[in-house]
């Protein structure tokens, strides 16, 4: 198991193929990726590597972080995200990571933050049908209907589908296939589309659920490796 990525969210766009078609894909980009620290089975009990994206101000970062950041020699950064891996795939501390740990054809695992779309009614959140048009409606198209039954049980069963707070919620695609990778730009793109807005940080991982693609480094592809 290697570790994953993290990726900002530039936009979608398409590649054309050889015979004319097109398709759409997300653009990734691996900014700064570097391993800020490492977990071992010895002193922790299990393994990782926790990476840090992106640039942070000193001003903005707390001192506890300061002194973590200082202690791997590394610019503060704007995330740190812990992703859990084999014991032969652990990296060393200020490694920088590039965009080529994914291969073109790979499939993978994306998750993200969806945007948020604030108090949304049932056919906007769960593509309720709404009511009738006619046959007695009045000004009740767009209403979810009964939410239960009569005194028996007497009440709204938990987690009943009805109107509330929709999006802003962590989200998993499973099984994108990467479609291009640009090792120079560090650039990801992955086919259709992933949670998450524009220049929101993205983590990527080998799919969990299809065998690993057989040309892609292992334990991961390094830009990089400070002395």
């Amino acid at each position: 198991m290697r570790t994953g990525l993290i990726a900002k969210k530039l936009g979608m766009t398409r590649l054309f193929k050889e015979d004319g078609t097109h398709v759409p894909v997300t653009v990734l980009q691996v900014d700064d990726l570097q391993v800020v620290d490492v977990r071992t089975k010895e002193r922790d009990g299990y393994s990782a590597v926790q990476l840090g994206s992106g640039k942070a101000k000193v001003k903005n970062v707390t001192k506890p972080c300061r002194g973590h950041f200082a202690k791997a020699k590394v610019e503060p950064k704007r995330k740190l995200v812990e992703f859990r891996v084999a014991d032969d795939a652990v990296l060393e501390v200020g490694a920088t990571l590039s965009a080529a740990h994914f291969v073109v054809g790979q499939k993978v695992d994306v998750t993200g933050t969806s945007k948020g779309k604030g108090f949304a009614g049932a056919m906007k959140r769960w593509n309720f049908a709404g009511l009738e048009a006619s046959h007695g409606v009045s000004i009740s198209h767009r209403s979810h209907g009964s939410t239960g039954n009569r005194q028996d049980p007497g009440k709204v069963f938990k987690n009943k589908k009805m109107a509330g707070h929709l999006g802003s919620e962590r989200v998993t695609t499973l099984n994108l296939e990467v479609a291009a990778v640009d090792a120079e730009k560090n650039l990801l793109m992955i086919c259709g589309s992933v949670p998450g807005g524009k220049n929101e940080l993205i983590l990527v991982r080998d799919a969990i659920k299809k065998p690993r693609h057989a040309e892609v480094p292992y334990p991961a592809a390094l830009a990089q490796v400070a002395g």
